[in-house]
């Protein structure tokens, strides 16, 4: 054990923001240097609790180790647990950033691309090795694909498993080459200065926790509730070695603080599952409950699967390490393994993804839109829509397909029967209920008692689809009762119920109330504007229509209703008046409930999906600029011929002005010409006949002077 305070050390650690390096890098920025060499026994026993993803330990940030590394996608945002990014390139600048760390991770587990920048950084390091300032330490992160075709230890004993001694028999899997040779190498390396340049690899199992990594393609399909079944690629009985991304991180954290004799260490949980097992367990706990063999060759179809999945699941290893037993003290996450662990492996993958499921109780007077308005949410949100009438058609066709006798498929025998047995013991139970239901039916008209249509909901809620993304449960229920009867706890302690409100049921219980308002005038003003076709066939008609909003009244002006009951629980109701927000549609009241959830909390939207809109948008966008177009080419004939039009007006106009004002020129030119023909020619024509006679020297001298003197006005 170290004496005095821990000195912090810098890590460097590749693809920060990739699904192993984020879970490791965050880890370890957490972990005070040297911790992992006292026993687990002395550590705290809050600490001791806390042994889930969620709740690492939280380390003061003296004496941590400090994460540096590089980014898979250079655009992506820099880790909160990192320090600094680099880029990988250049190499001389990325090597400056190798020898400021005591402490090199380089992860290729997950890419195979970054098979020669660790070899590069490795070989880099070891020609720098006589600069070392202080002693470096290189780990390589690879995977035990590099074992998938070693031989059995033990041929006449299959199920004995490898152990890390058994490292030098190795064989790789034909498209892992590249990593059993980046593991020699680096073990090579690692002998030349000891005391200056140590060197390990770390040969992880299949990783899971956290966000999921391998195995996220069946939780993904089992989260999303779409198929009955989750596919098994071939037999499924193949074991697969695995280990917690957070336990790795762990050994990882050992093998810093310990620097072991030993270089090669497998890092895998106690756990021997096969593939089949994994699946079973991820389809009850996040799917369907059922599994589904299908041919090798159709994991191709899947787009989410590449080359390197295929073959890490279909690998055959029976692996246990000895090593991490009896040298290192890992506070394990998960050393049972996946299946052991399930329930906080499936919490650990729903909150690193955001997948918490919405849930959301509509309540209204009647037609007031409530289901027009759940279908709306549940297309935005993608959430289940819970209709009581819906509800009971579905659960009585499950009880009679249940208690019909199934032939028997002999291509899944073996494979299902447990569930099968399971089945068995469950007919007799269906047979019954559905017996009583039926009954209760015949008894009262066709309408069901609370307690067979509360059994109903309760177990629609607590169905793996509505637990996964959530629901929208449409009017119901329409009592405090009813509440009461689907949501409290069954509680056996009579005094807590006397004492206090009981406890109710969290994973069922909705999270948000909608109660939409609006006065009897409104809503019946509605009803009657609404088409006879859809008023035809349901509670609309005008009798039924004011019997049920009577009723609705009556069970809403209680001292204790259903809006009580979310009160009490400190679920408070959003109030939304549906009159100030009316709309054929139904938009505004959505936007305005959307505006109080917020945003998503699923996958968004799928590949197909995406594509789908893409192209959609892609479409509108022609049609949009087809139409701008014609519309534009229109303006452009109707602005042309409007310039023509007016311009053949404005010559008319002008042809018109010039021939009024010929005339009127015309017109004020006569009195003026019939003066001068009267007064004045007569006298111009014989003054210019007298000056032909006489021939002046200044003709126009002596015609003025002749006009002045004969003039008739000088007269």
């Amino acid at each position: 054990m170290a004496e005095g305070p821990a000195q912090s050390r810098r890590v460097f650690l590749n693809h920060l923001d990739s699904y192993c390096g984020r879970s490791v890098g965050e880890y370890l920025s957490k972990c005070v240097v040297g911790a992992s060499l006292e026993s687990v026994e002395d550590e705290d026993e809050q600490e001791e609790e806390n042994s889930s993803a969620a709740e690492v330990s939280s380390r003061p940030k003296e004496g941590v180790y400090q994460i540096v590394g590089t980014l898979s996608k250079p655009k992506s945002t820099k880790p909160c647990f990192a320090e600094k990014t680099c880029a990988a390139s250049p190499q001389e600048e990325l090597l400056s950033h190798l020898l400021e760390c005591e402490i090199v991770l380089y992860n290729i587990t997950e890419d195979a691309n970054q098979i020669e920048e660790a070899t590069w950084a490795a070989s880099a390091l070891h020609m720098e090795i006589e600069h070392f300032a202080t002693p470096k330490l290189f780990i390589l992160i690879s995977t035990i694909m590099s074992w998938a075709k070693s031989k059995f230890p033990d041929p006449e004993d299959p199920e004995i498993p490898f152990t890390d001694e058994d490292y030098l028999r190795r064989k790789s899997h034909p498209s892992f080459m590249d990593h059993i040779s980046a593991e020699k190498l680096i073990i090579k390396l690692g002998k030349t200065n000891k005391h200056k340049f140590s060197t390990y690899v770390v040969a992880s199992g299949h990783q899971y926790g956290a966000g999921e990594g391998l195995f996220h393609y069946f939780f993904k399909i089992g989260w999303l509730s779409e198929t009955p079944a989750i596919p098994i690629f071939g037999d499924g009985s193949n074991f697969l070695p695995t280990i917690h991304v957070l336990d790795l991180a762990a050994v990882l954290q050992n093998v810093a603080d310990h620097r072991p004799k030993f270089h090669y260490i497998l890092a895998v949980d106690e756990s021997m599952h096969t593939l089949q097992e994994l699946v079973k367990c991820i389809s009850k706990n996040v799917g369907p409950g059922k599994i589904e063999k299908i041919p090798k060759e159709n994991a191709f179809l899947s787009k989410e699967l590449t080359q390197m999945h295929w073959d890490m699941l279909l690998v055959n290893l029976r692996m246990e390490s000895m090593f991490l037993k009896e040298n290192f003290n890992i506070k394990w996450v998960a050393q049972a393994g996946l299946v052991e662990n399930i329930e906080q492996v499936v919490k650990e993958y729903k909150q690193s993804r955001g997948l918490l499921p919405l849930k959301v109780y509509i309540h209204g007077p009647p037609g007031v839109g409530k289901s027009a308005i759940a279908e709306e949410l549940c297309k935005h949100y993608k959430l289940h829509h819970i209709k009581i009438n819906d509800v009971i058609s579905e659960t009585v066709a499950n009880l009679e397909q249940a208690v019909v006798p199934k032939e028997l498929d002999y291509d899944t025998v073996g494979e299902e029967e447990e569930d099968e047995e399971e089945e068995g013991r469950n007919v007799e139970a269906a047979q019954s209920l559905l017996a009583g239901i039926k009954e209760n039916l015949e008894q009262n008209a066709g309408h069901l008692d609370d307690q067979y249509i509360i059994k109903f909901v309760k177990d629609k809620l607590k169905s793996m689809p509505c637990r996964n993304q959530g629901y929208v449960l449409d009017g119901f229920p329409e009592t405090y009762d009813q509440a009461k009867d689907l949501f409290n706890l069954e509680s056996e302690d009579e005094e807590e119920i006397k004492s206090k409100i009981p406890k109710f049921d969290k994973l069922i219980i909705p999270e948000f109330i909608i109660s939409l308002t609006a006065s009897d005038e409104f809503l019946i003003n509605r009803i009657i504007n609404l088409p006879e076709s859809v008023v035809a066939g349901t509670h609309y008609t005008q009798d039924r229509f004011l019997q049920s909003l009577n009723l609705f009244r009556e069970l809403n002006t209680d001292d204790k209703t259903v809006l009580n009951y979310f009160d009490e629980r400190e679920i408070h109701p959003q109030l939304i008046d549906a009159a100030k927000l009316e709309d054929p549609e139904n938009r505004l009241i959505v936007k305005e409930i959307i505006k109080e959830i917020r945003e998503p909390r699923n996958y968004g939207l799928s590949d197909e999906e995406k594509e789908n809109l893409e192209r959609k948008a892609a479409e509108e966008r022609l049609v949009k600029e087809a139409q701008e177009k014609a519309e534009r080419e229109r303006k452009e004939a109707e602005e042309r011929d409007e310039r023509m039009a007016n311009w053949e007006e404005w010559n008319k106009h002008l042809e018109e002005v010039k021939r009024q004002e010929q005339e009127l020129l015309e017109a004020q030119s006569l009195p003026l010409r019939n003066y001068l023909m009267k007064n004045v020619m007569p006298t111009l024509m014989r003054g210019i006949n007298e000056c032909c006679r006489i021939r002046p020297d200044d003709p126009v001298d002596f015609l003025a002077e002749y006009l002045f003197k004969n003039s008739p006005d000088t007269e």
